[in-house]
C-alpha cells in the first residue's frame, strides 16, 4: 500500500518537533513588537517637519533603534545563556554575571552612541545627502536620545530575564522581539526630543565635546575595573557593534534616499519600524536559539544545518508570513484611523509580504552562518553573531522593502 502523503501542516509539525510552544511564545512577542512599532511609526509621521528640517536624521533613526536592539538583545541573549547554563543570579552586585552585563550595556550605550553620531555624519556626506547638520548635532542627538532610551530598554530586558526565571519561559523566544518593541517605542521619541538641542551653536558644540569625553572616560574606567566579564564583553562588543552600526546606518540611508516616497504615502512611515523590527527580531530569535544550543552542544557548527538547526529555521519561516502580514494590516488600520495617505491596502500588503519573505530568506542564511562563523572563530556568538546578524538584516530589510515598493509600483 502506498504511503499516505502528509499534509503541509503535518510536515511543519514534524519539522518543529516539540517546539510548538516556543513558536507560540515567539509569535506572541512578535505581535506585541509589531503593535508597539506602529506607535514609533506614528511618531515618525508626527515628526515629518522635524525630519525635513534636519536632513540625515531620518537615516540615523534605524541605526539608533538597531543599536539599542543590538546592545540589549546581546545582553538578553547572554542572560539567557547564563539561565540555561545555571550561572544566572538576580543579585545586583557589580561582580556578578548580571552586574557586569548591565555595566557593559550602559558603557556600550554611551560610547557607541558617540560612534553612531560620527558614522551618521560621515555616511550622509559620502552618500551625498544635502544640507546636513554639523557633526556635533549628530553626536548630541545620538547620545542624549540614545542614553535616555537605553535606561528604559535596560529595565525591560532585566524584567524579561527575571520573568523567564520565575515562570519558566525560554528567554530566547521572547527577548529579541520585546526588546525591539521597547527600542522602537522609546528610541524614536527620545531622538526627536533630543533634536531640540540641535542648532544652538557653541552650546551644542560644547555639549558634544563633554559627552564624548564622558564616553571615553567611562570606557577607560570600565577597562580598568578589574572585572573580567565586563572587560571581555567590551573588548568583543565595541568592534562588533561599530560594524553593526555601520550596516544599520547604510540601511537607513537606503530609506533616506527614498524619503519622498515615504513622505508621500505616510502609511509607509507607520510600517517602517515594524518591518525592520520584524526582520531583525526573526534573525535575533534564530541567532539566540542557535547560540544557546551551540553553548549546550545540542547543535554543532556544521556547513550543512543539522535537523535541530533546520527546525529552528522552519520555525522562523512559519512565523514570517503572519508577522509580516500583521505589519501591513496594523499599518493600514492606523492609516485609516488617522487619515494618512496610502497607495491602497492591496499594494501595501503585497509590498510588505514580498519584501518580508525575501528578507526571511536572508534571515535564515545570515543568522545560521553568522552564528556558526562566530563559534568557529572562537568568538562568543551572543556578542558577535547576534549584533552582526541583526544589523545585516536592517540593511537587507531596508533593501528588500524599497525593492518591493518599486516592484509593486508604489514608487
Amino acid at each position: 500500500m502506498a504511503a499516505r502523503t502528509r499534509s503541509p501542516l503535518a510536515r511543519l509539525r514534524a519539522l518543529l518537533g516539540s517546539d510548538l510552544a516556543g513558536v507560540r511564545n515567539s509569535l506572541l512577542a512578535l505581535t506585541i513588537s509589531v503593535m508597539a512599532a506602529s506607535v514609533a511609526g506614528l511618531t515618525l509621521v508626527a515628526a515629518q517637519d522635524e525630519l525635513l528640517r534636519l536632513p540625515g536624521l531620518f537615516a540615523m533613526i534605524p541605526g539608533a533603534i538597531a543599536l539599542r536592539g543590538n546592545i540589549f538583545g546581546g545582553l538578553g541573549s547572554r542572560l539567557s545563556t547564563s539561565i540555561h547554563t545555571g550561572t544566572f543570579s538576580t543579585t545586583p552586585r557589580a561582580n556578578t554575571v548580571v552586574g557586569q552585563n548591565v555595566l557593559a550595556a550602559m558603557v556600550l550605550s554611551l560610547a557607541l552612541s558617540v560612534v553612531l553620531g560620527v558614522l551618521a555624519k560621515t555616511l550622509v556626506v559620502v552618500f551625498g545627502v544635502e544640507n546636513t547638520v554639523p557633526i556635533e548635532d549628530y553626536i548630541v542627538v545620538s547620545v542624549v536620545g540614545g542614553v535616555l532610551a537605553s535606561i528604559v530598554v535596560l529595565a525591560v530586558t532585566l524584567s524579561l530575564a527575571a520573568a523567564a526565571v520565575r515562570w519558566g519561559w525560554d528567554l530566547d523566544d521572547v527577548n529579541a522581539p520585546l526588546v525591539t518593541a521597547a527600542g522602537d517605542v522609546f528610541t524614536v521619541p527620545a531622538l526627536l526630543g533630543a533634536s531640540v538641542l540641535v542648532g544652538r551653536g557653541t552650546t551644542t558644540g560644547l555639549t558634544a565635546v563633554l559627552l564624548t569625553v564622558l564616553a571615553v572616560a567611562a570606557t577607560v574606567l570600565a577597562f580598568r575595573s578589574g572585572l573580567p566579564l565586563l572587560d571581555r564583553i567590551l573588548r568583543e562588543s565595541l568592534p562588533a557593534l561599530s560594524i553593526a552600526a555601520l550596516l544599520s546606518l547604510t540601511g537607513g540611508l537606503i530609506v533616506e534616499k527614498q524619503a519622498d516616497v515615504f513622505f508621500s504615502y505616510t502609511v509607509l512611515l507607520v510600517l517602517l519600524p515594524g518591518f525592520l523590527g520584524a526582520a531583525g527580531s526573526l534573525g535575533g530569535i534564530l541567532s539566540s536559539r542557535l547560540s544557546s544550543k551551540l553553548h549546550l552542544g545540542t547543535v554543532v557548527p556544521a556547513a550543512v544545518p543539522s535537523r535541530e538547526a533546520r527546525g529552528d529555521m522552519g520555525a522562523v519561516f512559519a512565523m514570517a508570513v503572519p508577522v509580516f502580514a500583521l505589519v501591513a494590516i496594523v499599518a493600514s488600520l492606523v492609516a485609516a484611523a488617522v487619515d494618512l495617505t496610502t497607495p491602497g491596502f492591496g499594494s501595501v500588503l503585497s509590498a510588505v509580504l514580498m519584501g518580508g519573505l525575501l528578507a526571511t530568506v536572508f534571515v535564515s542564511f545570515v543568522a545560521y552562518y553568522g552564528t556558526i562563523s562566530a563559534v568557529r572563530l572562537r568568538l562568543d556568538p551572543d556578542t558577535y553573531g547576534i549584533p552582526i546578524v541583526a544589523s545585516s538584516l536592517d540593511l537587507l530589510g531596508a533593501f528588500t522593502l524599497v525593492l518591493a515598493i518599486v516592484v509593486v509600483g508604489i514608487a
